[in-house]
């Protein structure tokens, strides 16, 4: 039965000029290394040109002599000796010049000047700028700016000096307790008030001594068979085989 299904499956041809199957070659071609390696393979089969005058060449060979240090500083050895045209190094201006940039730049010799002039400034005592001075100093002065409290003067019947007096003795803490100190020992009751009474039976209550009794105070005696013992005794002879 299904012989001839199996022949003819193997039996199927696909045409080869469907447009999925160019498109499926024109992809392969794309995506293939090979053909794009191809043209670079044969460029590399017919080997380089490395002739002296080429344009490479020459560049690189260029390059290497700028970047050459050799190179570089060929022309320096060459002129060296040659830059001073005077007899000694004091006649050549740019030397001169050099020298006197690096004594102004000279922090000890620019700083020469002032020191020695430090000390032959005068200034006249009533000069306006010395008067000012003065006066800025006793603005800023720190002993001028406080002003102690016995150096203040207030009248002791003022309303402020009053009130300022009744806050004090309210906040003060000596006056605070003498009120205290004044009372302790005036308050008393008597033994047998309700107060002291109400006290001692609260602390009897709370008391752990009287909550607890302790076991060796509580005298035991022998105890008499009860009458669930006795019931079960006589129950158990009752069924008792030996008996």
């Amino acid at each position: 039965y299904t012989e001839a299904w199996d022949a003819d499956k193997k039996s199927i041809h696909v045409m080869p000029d469907t447009p999925d199957i160019l498109l499926a070659k024109a992809n392969a071609a794309n995506v293939s290394h090979k053909l794009y390696v191809k043209a670079w393979e044969e460029a590399k089969k017919k080997g380089y040109d490395m002739r002296a005058d080429a344009i490479p060449i020459k560049t690189a060979k260029a390059s290497r002599d700028i970047a050459s240090d050799y190179k570089y500083k060929e022309t320096h050895e060459k002129e060296k000796g040659h830059y001073i045209g005077c007899p000694s190094a004091k006649d050549d201006p740019k030397l001169v010049s050099a020298a006197r940039a690096m004594a102004l730049q000279n922090d000890r010799l620019y700083k020469k000047a002032y020191n020695d002039s430090k000390t032959q400034i005068h200034i006249p005592v009533d000069a306006m700028s010395v008067q000012a001075a003065k006066e800025c100093q006793t603005l800023v002065s720190d002993i001028d700016y406080r002003q102690y409290l016995h150096q203040w003067t207030c009248l002791p019947d003022q309303n402020d000096v009053i009130h300022a007096r009744q806050a004090y003795d309210l906040q003060s803490d000596a006056v605070y307790k003498s009120v205290r100190e004044w009372l302790r020992g005036i308050g008393w009751l008597p033994n047998e008030s309700p107060e002291v009474k109400r006290v001692k039976n609260a602390q009897d209550l709370l008391s752990d001594n009287v909550y607890r009794t302790p076991i060796d105070s509580v005298k035991y005696t022998s105890v008499v068979d009860s009458p669930d013992v006795v019931l079960a005794k006589t129950n158990a002879e009752q069924i008792s085989i030996v008996r």
